[in-house]
């Protein structure tokens, strides 16, 4: 009776609940979809599972690709070890470059750094791909080690390294025909013979040489895509001691004995020196210094402290600027042009030292013939005829040391001591009144005069032909 009376209230319950009215269309949902929003967690309201940190977005269909590249490239399908077509004719590979910056020129290294965007062309019909736009598609880095790429070095470089900063500086990019452009940032120090037989007046020329390291010409034929055109560089660049005068390309062709022919392209420029820097550090102060040399002509020569300091003072000032140059220069077996015009300057110093040696030897020199001289008179004690004896000076020249008769010969000022001895001597000459004459001509003044016409013209005519000889 209790059970028939259950069943009963519940039959009643569900035909009032089905013969209520709802819009069209509503659907009844379990009773957990009608929980408040207050009752619901946080990460259910926001539309998102419970511990997603990400909050789900919808994707953006212009930038997503329906395939992978390495489907779309079908690079499963081909072996890119090889390079395109493969036993047929050589492959063609076009370069060119665009030069950011010329670093670094080093004499003592004999080499030069340069950076560079260095850019290939070439056909690869396994990458043709089907586009209805035509449009290229571009990769980064990491599709490149998947194909086949020219294998390109630097000869005679010295380091080199692809820029990866943020990420490799590396660029594919693949045409719907095959067509590839391959693009990468490099930095090479490379070495350049410098002939510095003219330094600092000279003009160098440098060359970067690219070359295919595996290929012979038989498999790959490289060349500048545009010619010259094919070099670009920045306005921008610019160096300390060197004016950049021209880049230009070549192509030529190298042999090696054991592999065979292979095709080479240059990068060649021409760098001239600047010379203010080496006139303001090397040859003013080389001038200087035997400019200085010369005041000695003008100091008393018996002023000999004055003059033997000043000339040791150039004589070790020259030798001190000829070491600081060569320090940064390499130990060549052939001489520069600065080190003939150093020497040069440096014999002229040292001639001036000489110079004064020879004048205060010959000054010596007389001092001990009139020495002799005066010992050689005879004493008057006891002497008759006194007056008989008579000896004849002339005025003491101020600038001389025991020097006697100043005159004006030939418009030359000569120094001379002229002593004149006259006595009678029965003993000598048999003749009452004969006199004996003694003279005697030493030029040691003479020398500081000449030397101070001589010195100077001898090194404005050096100067004259060194600078119309290096030059031009």
């Amino acid at each position: 009776m209790h059970t028939d009376v259950v069943l009963l209230s519940l039959l009643l319950w569900m035909v009032g609940v089905s013969g209520q009215k709802r819009p069209r269309g509503q659907i009844l949902q379990p009773y957990r979809h009608f929980r408040s929003k207050r009752e619901m967690p946080p990460a259910e309201v926001s539309g998102c599972k419970v511990g997603s940190p990400i909050f789900k977005r919808s994707p953006d269909v212009t930038k997503a690709w329906g395939t992978k590249s390495d489907t779309l490239l079908k690079l499963d399908e081909h072996d890119f070890t090889m390079r395109p077509g493969f036993g047929g004719p050589a492959v063609p590979v076009g370069v060119d470059v665009q030069v950011e910056s010329l670093d670094a020129i080093s004499e003592v290294d004999m080499d030069f750094t340069m950076t560079l965007y260095l850019r290939h062309y070439w056909k690869d019909e396994r990458l043709a791909f089907r586009s209805n736009t035509n449009h290229s598609m571009t990769f980064d880095g990491r599709i490149v080690k998947k194909i086949w790429v020219p294998d390109m070095f630097f000869v005679h470089s010295k380091k080199s390294f692809t820029h990866d900063t943020t990420t490799d500086n590396v660029m594919l990019r693949v045409y719907p025909d095959g067509k590839v452009l391959y693009s990468l940032r490099v930095t090479v120090t490379a070495m350049c013979s410098m002939d510095l037989s003219h330094f600092p007046l000279d003009t160098q020329t440098c060359s970067l040489e690219i070359e295919s390291y595996a290929y012979t010409d038989d498999d790959l034929m490289l060349y500048w895509k545009e010619g010259n055109r094919s070099l670009n560089t920045d306005e921008r660049i610019s160096l300390s001691q060197f004016l950049i005068q021209e880049f230009h390309t070549t192509t030529r062709l190298a042999f090696y004995s054991s592999t065979g022919w292979y095709n080479r392209l240059y990068i060649n420029f021409t760098l001239r020196r600047h010379i203010f820097f080496f006139l303001l550090q090397t040859y003013f102060p080389a001038t200087l210094m035997v400019m200085l040399s010369w005041v000695s002509f003008w100091i008393d020569r018996r002023a000999v402290p004055a003059r033997v300091p000043l000339g040791i003072t150039t004589v070790l000032t020259m030798s001190t600027i000829i070491t600081g140059v060569n320090a940064s220069m390499p130990r060549v077996s052939y001489i520069k042009a600065v080190d003939i015009y150093l020497w040069v300057s440096f014999v002229f110093v040292f001639l001036s030292v000489i110079e004064y040696a020879a004048v205060n030897y010959l000054s010596t020199l007389q001092e001990r013939k009139e020495r002799k001289q005066r010992e050689r008179l005879p004493c008057t004690c006891g002497v008759d005829h006194p007056g008989m004896m008579s000896a004849s000076y002339s005025e003491v020249d101020a600038n001389t040391t025991g020097n006697y008769g100043m005159r004006e010969e030939n418009g030359v000022k000569r120094e001379r001591m002229l002593v004149q001895l006259a006595m009678e001597s029965d003993q000598i000459t048999g003749h009452v009144g004969s006199t004996v004459y003694s003279s005697v001509w030493i030029d040691t003044h003479a020398i500081d005069k000449y030397s101070r016409v001589v010195f100077p013209g001898s090194y404005i005519l050096f100067n004259i032909i060194y600078w119309s000889i290096y030059s031009i």
